[in-house]
């Protein structure tokens, strides 16, 4: 049998490497993605080891009926942050996936700083959506903003019905050193070469913000979500404060709650582990609760908001990785 024409004298060709193919690249890419953030959550769970058992411990004497109702708002708060995603952007998104994606992102988000786990894996969703970089990121603000709007909107409108319960913080020399410093920053940012850039991207979102306005269903997904999955997480802090007898009315729990976590985007720690824990107990401490029960309190919420759904939500950003929806 004789070769084709032009084939004579040819070696015949390798058939192509299966570890340097750009899709078995893609997947080990992906795999060390994965194992970066399991072993980041086990760090993170070992590191917070005693406060979770003496928490589990605390709680194992609560009102477990309570208990399940801050469970039940907790698993709304991602339903919520769904619909409020979908609100942001202008095409229709894949539902289940999309509630997975926020379920996976608010387990990768207690693993990085200032909301960019969370921000990293909803930015790859929107992409892989069919949604350029650009739409995607400033959908994401969107949401940021509205969640942002959303919960200070309460805050005010609470407040007056708890009056005296919130108190404006004394002047002190750092603090007047800090406006001082921020001041100085505003007024020195015209100057920057990325003042234009940061311009440009903050008149994409106010752009964005009005264009989905002329949408009703997507403006009430926007600020309902919103508004739900601010309400939600109040409801799981007031939930577990009934549940452990805390001696301060649901408002008022609602209430500091809100003003705690406002509080704590200032110290971007992952997840705000840490900056809300300590402000949130300190604002229960200082308003009349116990300290014991202030502390069980937010080991409540933690558990039901952070450390049950953790290993799940680790598991459901390896099927959608694996699934390729991220």
């Amino acid at each position: 049998m004789t070769s084709p024409p032009g084939t004579r004298g040819r070696p015949p060709a390798s058939p192509p490497d299966l570890f340097t193919s750009p899709g078995r690249r893609h997947a080990r890419w992906h795999a060390g993605v994965l194992l970066a953030v399991l072993l980041g959550g086990l760090y993170l769970a070992r590191r917070h080891w005693p406060a979770l058992e003496s928490g589990a411990g605390r709680l194992a004497g609560a009102d477990q009926g309570w208990l399940l109702v801050g469970a039940t708002a907790a698993l709304g708060t991602w339903a919520a942050s769904a619909l409020a995603q979908q609100g942001a952007v202008p095409r229709r998104l894949p539902g289940s996936r999309l509630v997975a994606a926020q379920f996976a992102a608010s387990a990768v988000n207690h693993l990085l700083p200032a909301g960019l786990g969370a921000g990293a894996v909803n930015l790859r969703f929107l992409m892989r959506c069919g949604l350029p970089a650009g739409r995607s990121a400033s959908a994401l603000a969107v949401k940021a903003t509205a969640g942002a709007t959303v919960r200070l909107a309460l805050i005010a409108l609470i407040a007056p019905a708890c009056p005296g319960l919130l108190h404006p913080p004394h002047p002190t020399f750092t603090t007047l050193a800090v406006a001082l410093g921020a001041l100085v920053l505003l007024a020195a940012l015209p100057a920057t070469p990325w003042w234009a850039r940061c311009r440009r991207a903050l008149t994409a979102v106010v752009a964005d913000i009005r264009a989905l306005h002329t949408c009703p269903a997507r403006a009430a997904a926007l600020w309902g979500g919103s508004l739900a999955f601010a309400a939600l997480h109040s409801l799981v802090v007031v939930a577990v404060a009934q549940a452990v007898e805390l001696p301060l009315p649901p408002l008022q729990v609602a209430l500091l709650y809100l003003a705690a976590s406002s509080a704590a985007v200032l110290l971007p720690t992952p997840g705000g582990l840490g900056s809300l824990d300590a402000a949130l107990a300190l604002a229960l401490t200082v308003s009349g609760a116990p300290g014991a029960a202030a502390a069980s309190t937010v080991l409540g919420y933690r558990l039901l908001t952070v450390w049950l759904p953790l290993l799940p939500g680790l598991l459901v950003l390896g099927v959608l990785v694996r699934r390729k929806a991220l």
